[in-house]
């Protein structure tokens, strides 16, 4: 099985890591856009058009799903992804985890944060998902100034500069925190601890990975087998051009760690 993910950088990271653990067994291949990010302050054309080519570079590898592993790509891109790429392909796309924060919330009280980009917060797609699926809930958004660029970049200072000034805007006490970009997964750890305040445990963190991860598997009429043979192979594309291996930045972080581990398929 070979399932396909694509970002503008290193936000795939962690949707990848999930379906390594899913299907240790399954080809990768990642498929991002260096040339071309940040992504975010493009026009929606211009996005379309960039993640149509990262979505026909990894296609040509035959992969049996491809997850657009990218807030702003499937806001801006997923119509016509899908028009172009299915059903021969089924793409998956990613939406932030108000629904299930949502109702963490109803159930457990407390209020919820959506950390996302400054294009994304206050924008009619995030209002639309608060009506859709906040439930009522005290939901605020949060734009995070830099911590996409700075998780991108690998660089620590710039990480916890970012997160800092971020939970500088959240309101104290909050309960969830819905992760509205990709990337921000990758540094979940230091994001609740940065909210945890005098609370033995800082608030929950609501990602998207998990989530993709199960929807390709069930698009590409497959399941889950964590116990399967680890031999899957990585295949890396940077702006539609075979890389050698995941990037230096990638390398800091644990899911490109997993991700960059030989096996004896790896290509």
């Amino acid at each position: 099985m070979k399932i396909a993910l694509m970002d503008s950088g290193i936000g795939l990271l962690a949707a990848a890591a999930a379906v390594r653990r899913a299907r240790p067994d399954a080809d990768l291949v990642l498929s991002s856009d260096p040339d071309g990010l940040p992504w975010g302050p493009r026009t929606a054309g211009d996005i379309t058009a960039r993640a149509l080519d990262c979505a026909r570079a990894a296609a040509a590898h035959g992969p049996d799903a491809l997850i657009v592993a990218c807030n702003t790509a499937s806001v801006h891109a997923l119509p016509a992804l899908r028009a172009e790429l299915e059903p021969a392909l089924p793409v998956v796309g990613t939406v932030p985890a108000v629904k299930p924060a949502a109702a963490a919330a109803a159930e457990h009280g407390g209020p919820v944060a959506i950390w996302a980009t400054p294009a994304t917060t206050g924008s009619p797609y995030q209002r639309r998902l608060i009506e859709q699926f906040g439930n009522g809930a005290d939901i605020t958004g949060v734009p995070c100034h830099g911590l996409a660029d700075a998780i991108e970049s690998g660089d620590e200072d710039l990480i916890d500069a970012a997160v800092e000034q971020a939970a500088a805007r959240t309101p104290d006490g909050v309960a969830a925190v819905v992760l509205g970009c990709t990337h921000y997964e990758l540094v979940g750890t230091r994001i609740r601890e940065a909210l945890r305040g005098d609370r033995p445990a800082g608030p929950v963190l609501h990602g998207s990975a998990q989530a993709v991860c199960a929807q390709a598997l069930r698009r590409a009429g497959s399941a889950p087998r964590p116990q399967a043979a680890p031999v899957g192979g990585l295949t890396v594309l940077h702006s539609g051009r075979h890389a050698p291996g995941l990037s230096p930045a990638a390398l800091t972080y644990a899911e490109g760690r997993l991700l960059a581990a030989p096996s004896p398929a790896a290509h």
